[in-house]
């Protein structure tokens, strides 16, 4: 079963907080570029899953169904209703 919405943000902001706040040692196997790749892509992630959340309100609020919802995320309307109902009621 897919984690829940609210889950997935959690951790990106988590995730993003270890990568804002992470300060390179010369020792890491990780490069100042890769650091700051993955912090670009966890932040992107996380502004991705709140813009979908919004999308989600918006269309709930124009009456359009769980079954289309769902189609347009790549699921069923079921798991979409599942999945975000509570997020953006």
């Amino acid at each position: 079963m897919p984690r829940p919405v609210d889950e997935i943000l959690a951790h990106a902001d988590q995730l993003a907080g270890r990568f804002e706040d992470y300060d390179p040692n010369p020792d890491d196997e990780l490069t100042r570029e890769a650091v700051t790749a993955l912090r670009a892509a966890v932040q992107a992630r996380s502004a991705a899953e709140r813009e979908l959340l919004e999308a989600i309100r918006g269309a709930r609020h124009e009456g359009m169904s769980w079954s289309a919802i769902g189609a347009l995320v790549g699921t069923t309307g079921e798991a979409a209703r599942q999945r975000y109902a509570r997020k953006v009621a």
